[in-house]
């Protein structure tokens, strides 16, 4: 029962990971990018990793799967968020279709 619970998991982690590559290669900048690249790795790569974790329970491998998803959690939102800043004041440009620029209304 474990082991169908677990590939239900990963193959949902997986899903989301293909999600977000088609995100990538789709979005027209390098913002909505990033929220797609984000995600992506945030719930796909996480995704597995718990089914990892799931699946071995609180053994060796395990615990590695559960520390490796803590540290994603953690620095993949707050890197996402330098890149997305350092590209903003290098003034890389948002797309057309964008509606607004809450950052520039900020600085104001």
């Amino acid at each position: 029962m474990n082991e169908l619970i677990s590939f239900i998991i990963i193959s949902i982690g997986i899903l989301a990971d293909i999600i977000g590559c088609i995100g990538l290669v789709r979005f027209p900048d390098v913002y909505t990018r990033l929220q797609a690249s984000t995600k992506c790795v945030t719930l796909g790569t996480c995704g597995i990793f718990f089914g990892v974790f799931f699946y071995y329970g609180f053994t060796s491998i395990g615990i590695k799967a559960l520390l490796v998803m803590i540290f994603i959690f953690l620095t993949s939102p707050v890197s996402s968020h330098a890149l997305a800043r350092a590209a903003y004041k290098s003034n890389i440009k948002l797309s057309e279709k964008s509606i607004c620029d809450e950052y520039k209304k900020e600085k104001k």
